[in-house]
């Protein structure tokens, strides 16, 4: 548990025992109508104004990949995506999964291009020591799009999240497709939550339709972040944070 998460002002929002049960043994569940439609439309408009005002340079601050338009730092570019790192639910099922204190990684945007976006099967942050963990990643896929087989959503490997050694123990080529693999297919407005220490990747957007998602991923306390949020923070941002930002994105 973190008391201090509490004490800055987080409630936790119940999850359904099939959710619990979804994140303990298959390492994933999907949160459906977390993004209301008005929310929707913002974080769209905002993806794609970010997308052309940094033309050749989005995402550099978290690295580009080919076939893929991305955008990075998201906390520091815009208040309509302050309320994705403190969504209830969220964490509610981060902390669910760490059980100890942790803290924003990074928040980032991903598109796959049409006939592009397949990566290797892998995982975020190795695989546990233990079948029960600790686990030391959780990301979440926000999805702006509706997720589908045929726009790429991302396929995942059900609990493999408890398997030991490396992944390249099992698979030999992570880029075919997997025997056991599932899609995290939802609709527009839907979090899929996954434990970070899951084999996933996302898949080929074969329709030539938009699969924006925002990637809002959290790590153990301990460990370093992708997106260092003190050296990134800007003042306009700083400006807007609660107590509970603060402590979640560890600018403090």
């Amino acid at each position: 548990m973190d008391e201090t998460l509490l004490q800055q002002g987080f409630t936790p929002q119940s999850l359904s025992s099939t959710q619990y049960y979804e994140l303990d043994e298959n390492g994933f569940t999907i949160l459906e109508n977390i993004i209301t439609p008005a929310w929707l439309d913002r974080l769209r408009q905002a993806f794609e104004e970010l997308v052309e005002q940094e033309g050749e340079k989005a995402g550099v601050e978290a690295g580009q990949m080919k076939g893929v338009r991305r955008l990075a730092d998201l906390v520091n570019k815009g208040e309509v995506f302050d309320a994705v790192y403190l969504q209830p639910a969220l964490l509610t099922a981060v902390l669910h999964i760490f059980q100890r204190p942790f803290k924003l990684s990074s928040l980032n945007g991903h598109d796959p291009l049409p006939n592009d976006g397949l990566q290797p099967l892998h995982s975020d942050n190795g695989q546990p020591t233990t079948p029960e963990g600790p686990f030391c990643i959780v990301n979440s896929m926000w999805m702006l799009d509706d997720f589908t087989i045929d726009n790429g959503a991302t396929r995942i490997i059900p609990g493999s999240h408890r398997k030991l050694g490396k992944i390249d123990d099992y698979i030999e080529d992570r880029m075919i497709d997997h025997p056991e693999q599932i899609h995290l297919q939802g609709s527009a407005g839907s979090v899929a939550v996954f434990n970070g220490s899951i084999w996933h990747g996302s898949y080929i957007n074969r329709s030539g339709r938009l699969r924006r998602t925002l990637h809002c991923a959290f790590s153990a306390r301990e460990l370093d972040q992708q997106t260092n949020q003190r050296e990134y923070l800007r003042p306009e941002t700083a400006e807007r944070l609660s107590p509970l930002a603060r402590y979640i994105l560890d600018v403090d």
